[in-house]
């Protein structure tokens, strides 16, 4: 089994100050556990409450009015003499890459799950990112005083979720379906809760005796698989030690092969001092840390984790130093090269900064005025910078809004904000469509955009009315014909002339445009010819039915010219002009953006989802196990585009909030009929 070093504290203590990940399917109670750990740890005198917003945690306005996690919560606390930093990061889907990247710095994840079979997908999708990215990390069962299923039925059922054995560390004592204290399978002790106070140990119930000895044999089970020498002593029936035992957990949880299990009830504090301490003893430490993101021969490097821009403090980078020190006046060196001065070092606590000393390896400071510095770099004192950690990348958008100003006096300001707010939430992005010319606003999902938004007035002053997306339809023609188009003005002095004949044709789906010319004996001039080209791509822009038009031929076949009034521009209206009489009788039709869609959701909800594409014009194609997540189906689609508004919306709303997809323009389908007519009486007054 390897051996995971682990590091005595260092003269300043730094080496014992950790950073732990709270994370966790959405209401499962994460921000009422750090809650819980800060009144544990004497950190406030009185744990707050999420449902009378009066927690550490989830303190914007944005969060409170929601009733959600929609950002990290930041605390530090010291416990038995350790210092420990937790990130409490949020649970809804459409808000988890902000956990997703300061996972990238902790030394290890707690991750809350209430005991409830339903949550296995959502669960599923927490833990595999913690697997595939080696990070250790404990299950604590939260609520476990309302579970109707008993530990050895549960545990089982969650066991898919998780690619390591879940490996249960405690039982609960029952008395009269009450949860009133819980056995350690490690220490072989039972305990008592308290209310606000220390559990209390008492002698092992006679009731749960049979329990614990078979709970605590399956558990050293799973141990034994990674150690010869457990095993063995199991086969010849030799007591293990509890310093054995407890060697083996913290062993084998630092390496990443078991995931323990512990239980407890964050509400009713029960269960938090043995959290504690488990991470105390077992969770790595920062230069294990350090070595895992191949840094520990580096002098001096923290990782961002956050970015906040704050209403007085302006921009503070949230940084898990790894090596070295960081304090006020330290010149520090981005992944772009340049040198920029730390201008104050914070700690938080939620989201308020408190001017706190240099912060050594293992702490988790906020950096102030780094405006280079992006969430995800790497930074460090070194000259020259270090090796960038490779932090996760933003997940593909799923929804979008379009964005309109109130105020047209706004839209400096609203660049500002914008560029502002990406900072502060990678997962957002912003475009302008090339064909509609609309500004989006693009994320992952309804909330995370409603929020977005509060958080853009109230942060930035910037009001936006939100628009629908609209879709980028084009059109083309089925038919040909010739045309002459003639532009001829006289208005004293010298006139205007231009005369053309164009032939115009349909051309295969997704040909483009092409302009060819077969003009013989100079009727129009070389030079003019350009002019004409320029007239037809003009007119295609907005075409008879009021859309860009694609796929079509134009040859010039023929014209004449005046010597003195001819010039580009009398040749290109004149095109115009041709275009204008000849391709109303074309048949133009009207084409819709097809998108080629895959859909990731778990195999049971499979059938929903088939049915959510059919009802939105889809075209199945097929599925596919998804790679490397057992139980997953990735279905293979084409959807109309107009189909995609509100997709992640039903999908999630099918899969308990875990489905997801990716889209990319496959090509541009005919649309006729009663949704045709539909499209383009709603355009007339946009084009008006």
């Amino acid at each position: 089994m390897a051996q995971s070093e682990v590091p005595k504290a260092g003269a300043n203590g730094s080496p014992r100050s950790r950073c732990i990940a709270l994370v966790g399917p959405y209401l499962s109670g994460k921000t009422t556990l750090l809650e819980a750990i800060l009144a544990r740890t004497g950190a406030v005198q009185r744990a707050g409450s999420v449902a009378d917003k009066t927690s550490v945690g989830d303190a914007s306005p944005e969060a409170r009015d929601h009733g959600m996690s929609v950002s990290l919560n930041v605390a530090d606390v010291s416990f038995l003499g350790d210092s420990f930093t937790f990130i409490d990061c949020p649970g809804s889907i459409e808000f988890q890459n902000e956990g997703s990247i300061a996972l990238t710095a902790c030394d290890a994840a707690v991750v809350v799950c209430e005991a409830d079979a339903r949550r296995v997908p959502s669960l599923q999708i927490i833990l595999k990112q913690l697997e595939d990215r080696g990070i250790p990390h404990f299950l604590f069962l939260n609520k476990i005083d309302e579970s109707e299923v008993p530990l050895r039925e549960l545990i089982p059922t969650l066991q898919p979720a998780s690619a390591r054995p879940l490996v249960l560390r405690q039982i609960p004592i029952w008395e009269n379906g009450v949860a009133t204290g819980f056995v350690d399978l490690a220490s072989e002790r039972a305990f008592v809760y308290r209310a606000n106070a220390p559990s209390e140990i008492v002698e092992l119930p006679v009731a749960v005796s049979e329990r614990e000895t078979e709970a605590r044999f399956h558990m050293l089970e799973q141990l034994a698989d990674h150690d010869d020498e457990l095993l063995e002593q199991l086969l010849s029936d030799i007591p293990a030690s509890r310093d054995k035992v407890f060697e083996d957990l913290t062993q084998e949880f630092r390496d990443g092969l078991i995931c323990p299990v512990l239980i407890g009830s964050a509400r009713d504090n029960h269960g938090i001092f043995r959290l504690l301490k488990a991470l105390r003893h077992e969770a790595p430490t920062v230069e294990v840390t350090a070595r895992r993101l191949k840094l520990e021969n580096a002098k001096s490097a923290a990782f961002v984790m956050k970015t906040l821009h704050t209403g007085h403090g302006g921009k503070l980078s949230l940084a898990r130093v790894l090596t070295g020190e960081f304090g006020d006046g330290t010149v520090v060196v981005g992944p772009d090269g340049r040198d920029e001065r730390v201008a104050g070092v914070f700690a938080l606590r939620g989201e308020e900064p408190v001017k706190r000393g240099a912060g050594g390896a293992g702490t988790t400071v906020a950096l102030g005025r780094l405006e280079g510095v992006r969430t995800g770099d790497t930074i460090s004192a070194e000259k020259g910078g270090v090796v960038q950690v490779k932090a996760p990348a933003a997940p593909a958008p799923v929804f979008g809004v379009g964005l309109g100003l109130k105020d047209r006096k706004d839209e400096v300001k609203l660049t500002t904000a914008l560029s502002k707010l990406l900072e502060d939430d990678p997962s957002l992005s912003v475009e302008t469509n090339a064909d509609t010319h609309q500004l989006l606003l693009l994320g992952q999902g309804e909330m995370h955009l409603r929020v977005s938004l509060e958080r853009l007035a109230r942060k930035y002053g910037v009001a936006v009315e939100r628009q629908p997306r609209l879709v980028p339809y084009k059109e083309t023609i089925r038919a040909g014909t010739q045309v002459r188009g003639r532009h001829k003005k006289q208005s004293g002095g010298h006139g205007q002339f231009g005369d053309v004949v164009l032939e115009i044709q349909p051309l295969p789906r997704g040909s483009g445009f092409t302009f060819a010319e077969k003009i013989t004996g100079g009727v129009v001039p070389r030079q003019y010819i350009p002019s004409v080209e320029i007239g037809v791509k003009d007119f295609l822009q907005h075409g008879p039915l009021g859309f860009q038009v694609v796929d079509v031929s134009v040859t010039l076949l023929d014209g004449s010219y005046h010597t003195v009034d001819s010039s580009d521009m009398a040749f290109r209206q004149a095109a115009r002009i041709g275009m204008t009489d000849g391709l109303p009788k074309c048949s133009p039709v009207l084409l819709e953006p097809v998108m080629a869609v895959d859909i990731a959701v778990p195999n049971e909800a499979t059938a929903r989802v088939n049915a959510i594409i059919s009802q939105r014009r889809g075209q199945i194609l097929g599925f596919d196990a998804r790679e490397g997540w057992t139980g997953w189906d990735v279905v293979q689609a084409q959807m109309p585009a107009s189909e995609m508004e509100n997709l992640i919306v039903d999908l999630r709303s099918a899969t308990s909030g875990v489905g997801t997809y990716t889209a990319r323009f496959d090509h541009l389908a005919e649309l006729t009929g009663r949704l045709a007519d539909q499209v383009l009486a709603a355009h007339r007054p946009v084009a008006a």
